[in-house]
């Protein structure tokens, strides 16, 4: 089976909710027009209940199918999409580029919610499945993990499920395919920040101060060196400065540097390595120049690592929308992170790509150019809407 055609009948409009959506992008926590045009949708699509409030932002639509297992304590099974934008200034130049200056939806959350809510208008129309669809809208993917936020108040105890499935647009794929892979598929992610004491001086005598630039520039060599020559050869692990700041003016030497960064591994050991090293080599490089560092290593996402007999279930479910050619084992794991690990780490389920076409020229997500695939979107609620009628399916 195809994309499905009642799907299809309304790509324009699902185009149309994407792109309004993409006009009035929203960062984490703060998605309070988002999560309105996401209730009042449900609420027209006739969905059985509209729960909110968790996560500050979150929505969860249910809606019931037709069988004996559609009732409380019946068969449930949660689709998750992330809803928040990023701190960036978009360069699209696209009609529907954003109205809000300095954010913009550079990874495709638009997408993502756009995709469900047309998977729930024709859940809600339909209903040909026996057991209860959680529709879970999640705020805060970027950087603020909203999917723990709402683990913590409750969401498996308020949507009781047996399953939970995410999935995220992947432009380096050809247009409509899926990726999927079982056991770890994103990476555990932290957030480092390191902050060098010296003392300040003047540039014409650097001699009279202890220079905390020139510290900062050994610490971030030495830093390549945890994955180089700590880890193993067949460990995957990355450590990256992306920040620097540092003195106001050209001749003054300042007395502190605040260095922001970044740490990806898969396995939890690596991670420790990972921590330990960064902790051992920026105080230890400080101390020899006598200055200090204090070292934050914060560990915000753990690795998105999905159960094989779900995600056998998600390539079934792929394999049924875009055919056996056009679903593909993901050979290698992305470094991204992903907070739907947080519910995966709770529930059994799976987390896939579904292929957006773009080529090498073409900007990728968390660009200032990149926008999501609207020929996409019925292929990924055709997905959603496959899967929730195979797990759930009706006897007779």
């Amino acid at each position: 089976m195809p994309i499905i055609n009642r799907i299809a009948e309304f790509h324009t409009e699902m185009t149309e909710w994407r792109r309004d959506l993409h006009q009035h992008p929203e960062l984490a926590l703060q998605e309070v027009r988002t999560s309105g045009v996401v209730q009042d949708k449900l609420r027209a699509f006739g969905v059985d209940e509209i729960i909110t409030g968790m996560a500050r932002t979150g929505v969860v639509g249910v809606i019931h199918g037709r069988g004996p297992n559609s009732g409380p304590g019946g068969r449930a099974i949660g689709l998750r999409a992330d809803m928040d934008a990023l701190p960036i200034h978009e360069e699209t130049g696209a009609a529907h580029a954003s109205q809000t200056p300095g954010v913009m939806h550079a990874c495709g959350h638009d997408g993502h919610t756009t995709m469900l809510l047309g998977a729930a208008k024709y859940l809600a129309e339909t209903r040909n499945f026996d057991g209860t669809v959680y529709l879970i809208f999640q705020p805060a993917e970027e950087n603020l993990a909203g999917g723990e936020i709402m683990v913590k108040e409750g969401l498996f105890e308020r949507c009781p499920m047996a399953q939970v499935f995410g999935m995220h647009n992947w432009p380096a794929a050809p247009e409509g395919t899926f990726l999927w892979r079982v056991g770890p598929t994103m990476a555990a992610v932290a957030n480092i920040e390191i902050t060098i004491t010296g003392k300040g001086a003047h540039g014409a005598h650097p001699y009279r101060g202890i220079d905390p630039i020139v510290i900062a520039a050994q610490i971030v060599s030495a830093l390549q060196t945890i994955v180089a020559r700590s880890l193993r050869a067949v460990d995957a692990g990355v450590v990256t400065i992306g920040h620097i700041t540092g003195g106001q003016t050209y001749n003054v030497i300042p007395e502190t540097v605040r260095m922001l960064g970044t740490a990806r591994w898969f396995e939890e050991r690596v991670g420790d390595q990972l921590e330990d090293g960064v902790r051992r080599l920026a105080s230890g490089i400080a101390a020899s120049f006598g200055a200090t560092a204090e070292v934050v290593f914060d560990r915000a996402y753990p690795a998105t690592v999905n159960e094989a007999a779900a995600t056998e279930m998600a390539a079934h479910a792929a394999r049924t929308v875009a055919g056996e050619a056009r679903v593909q084992h993901m050979d290698d794991p992305t470094m991204g992170g992903e907070d739907f690990a947080f519910m995966l780490q709770k529930k059994q389920g799976s987390y896939i790509m579904l292929g957006a076409g773009r080529t090498g020229a073409d900007p990728m997500p968390h660009h200032p150019k990149y926008d999501f695939n609207d020929d996409v979107l019925p292929v990924g609620a055709s997905y959603w809407v496959t899967l929730a009628e195979q797990l759930l399916a009706r006897e007779g």
